[in-house]
């Protein structure tokens, strides 16, 4: 028989059999009870919604724990055990909980100490049944991923004071993630498994590829399927480390969701909502009810998926807006996104037309709630927290070093940030031993925080760093390398700071020098000629010259589309990022700011 003569909820679990046979699940909640009575013509169905949590189970601080409100006030807001309590009242019997990815990853200490598995736990436990894979969710490559995903002990720290992990309790859903090509052997087994009688599935996963992950959820809410359908930003491999997804390939979201659709339809599914780790930035200072959004990568993908997808969700930009895009068929279909940190929930409310199975688009209605701390916070998560604080407060409270005022990780016009060129200038004092190395430069997306000089609620004191603030900072575990790159290349690796070049830079992302290293570049002039004067300790650097040259392993490896840096040759691998930094602190009793003043503009 073939799958297109089965009935339609036989098809379902036909499907989801297929490929879970050939190692393509297809997540799929539990069906509710049918009701003997005739059904309603409608039935509503509430989604609540959060992204880029990046495991803030403690209340984030400084500017990350503020947002602007409906009424253009700054409030504090976010925290696990405020989202929570946001959580439970806005939850009702219609509610499906969902995320837009990096959930976890560039998280503090309380969290990555454990590889984001209180994290992951607390989503759980707050009733997350899906979510989109973020980039950072590959911060520990795809195989820790799927360590998180399905359980088991980490591979080489064992297992956290909790015990075994479980495996989280939500589906991790990501369509553009697919098996590089070269992998024949699993999509020759893949393509085996779906049998003879499955023709056009064979076709359309024959001309996509092989899924790496759950490219779709299947949710049932009053009696309707929800397909939920996951992507991440295609740019992952140029802002992860290489060699955790090595095996991967990040396809353009538009086709992948396009699949994914098709894939839902032919199940018999048409309630269709896209979970995407992609999204716009918005006009400063606006409501996250506003649609604030400037068009960019999110639109894109916003506006030409599928007319069949209903809504897009989506992250990534960490900015809240609630807008209403046009589909390729010229309906109109929701565009959303909720800030960052637990900071706000997105709460989607619409109908479902019981007889076709689709959202009734005109019955959608959206609302961005702040999670302000004003509330009562959940006493069971507040409970969850402190027992995670508690088991990491040894190694998090430890002073490392003291600082003579805040040192901020704010850009100047240049680029540079004082915290920037001070994490730069250890990790030169931390590669020179061994490596050699003559300068260093460290990717502006990685100084996650700034370091204030007030004492924090734990007791250190006035100007007192410790561990956890240090890790807060830079919180990836990368690698120092140092490679040895020509003066002509390191030119080329500072003209990949601007847009413009075949690198394909999204925008403008200036590396943050060494104190050493000094150089000017043009605002106006065109991509290749904007660099001049590069100076290593007041010394021309020339064409012709080499030099040693400290940076993550993460900008070594290409990432954030410094192509260039993966053409140099030698290269040495020393500490932690992070053990550097501590290192640079335990040599120098008081830091003061650094004055970031080692690039200078011209028009």
């Amino acid at each position: 028989m073939s799958l297109f003569m089965m009935s339609r909820s036989f098809q379902r679990l036909a499907l989801a059999g297929v490929l879970a046979s050939a190692g393509l699940v297809i997540a799929t909640g539990p069906a509710e009870a049918g009701d003997t009575n005739k059904p309603a013509r409608t039935v509503p169905v509430r989604l609540l919604s959060l992204n880029d949590f990046h495991g803030h189970l403690e209340p984030p601080t400084g500017s990350s724990g503020r947002m602007v409100d409906e009424n253009g006030a700054t409030v504090e807001a976010g925290g696990a055990a405020y989202a929570a309590t946001y959580l439970k009242q806005l939850s009702n019997k219609n509610t499906l909980k969902v995320a837009q990815g990096d959930l976890i990853g560039a998280t503090p200490l309380i969290s990555a100490a454990f590889h984001d598995e209180p994290a992951v736990e607390f989503l759980g436990k707050v009733g997350v049944t899906t979510s989109a894979v973020g980039n950072h969710e590959f911060d520990e490559g795809y195989a820790e991923l799927k360590r998180i995903m399905y359980g088991g002990c980490h591979p080489v720290d064992g297992c956290s004071p909790a015990g075994e992990w479980k495996g989280a309790k939500y589906d991790y859903i990501g369509a553009n993630v697919l098996l590089k090509r070269n992998n024949t052997a699993a999509e020759k087994k893949a393509l085996a498994a779906l049998g003879q009688n499955s023709a056009s599935l064979r076709a359309l996963l024959k001309d996509y590829g092989i899924p790496a992950l759950p490219p779709v959820s299947i949710r049932w809410m009053n009696g309707v399927p929800i397909g939920f359908i996951g992507l991440v930003t295609q740019t992952t491999p140029n802002i992860v480390t290489a060699e955790g997804i090595k095996d991967l390939e990040f396809i353009d979201e538009v086709k992948a969701a396009n699949v994914a659709s098709r894939l839902l339809k032919m199940v018999g599914v048409k309630a269709q909502v896209v979970l995407v780790h992609e999204g716009d930035q918005v006009t400063p200072n606006q409501s996250p009810d506003a649609c604030s959004a400037q068009p960019g990568a999110g639109n894109r993908i916003a506006t030409q998926v599928d007319a069949e997808i209903d809504m897009i969700l989506s992250g990534h930009s960490h900015q809240a807006y609630l807008c209403t895009v046009t589909d390729p068929k010229g309906n109109q279909r929701l565009y959303s996104q909720g800030g960052s940190f637990g900071r706000v929930i997105s709460q989607i409310d619409f109908q479902v037309d019981t007889r076709t199975r689709d959202v009734v688009r005109s019955s959608v209605v959206a609302d961005n709630h702040v999670v302000t701390r004003t509330v009562t916070p959940d006493p069971e998560i507040s409970a969850f927290v402190q027992t995670w604080k508690d088991r990491v407060s040894t190694v998090a409270n430890k002073p490392i070093g003291k600082i003579s005022a805040d040192i901020t990780n704010t850009a100047v016009a240049s680029g540079e940030s004082p915290l920037g060129n001070l994490i730069a200038d250890a990790q030169l004092a931390a590669t020179k031993t061994g490596g050699n190395a003559q300068i260093a430069l460290m990717n502006p997306g990685g100084v996650r925080a700034s370091l204030t000089y007030a004492g924090s609620p734990a007791g250190e004191g006035d100007g007192v760093v410790t561990y956890g603030e240090a890790f807060s900072v830079q919180p990836f575990n990368n690698l120092m390398q140092v490679v040895t790159l020509t003066g002509a290349q390191l030119k080329t690796v500072l003209e990949e700071q601007f847009v413009g070049g075949p690198n394909k830079q999204a925008f403008t992302k200036i590396l943050q020098p060494s104190s050493n290293f000094t150089y000017t570049y043009s605002a106006g002039a065109p991509w290749g000629s904007k660099i001049s004067d590069m100076k290593i300790d007041g010394v021309a650097v020339t064409d012709t010259q080499t030099i040693r040259v400290a940076a993550n392993n993460f900008l070594v490896g290409g990432g954030d589309a410094f192509d260039t840096f993966e053409l140099g040759t030698d290269l040495w691998s020393g500490p932690l990022d992070i053990d550097a930094f501590a290192a640079y602190f335990a040599a120098n009793p008081v830091i003061a700011p650094p004055v970031p003043n080692h690039i200078t503009v011209t028009p």
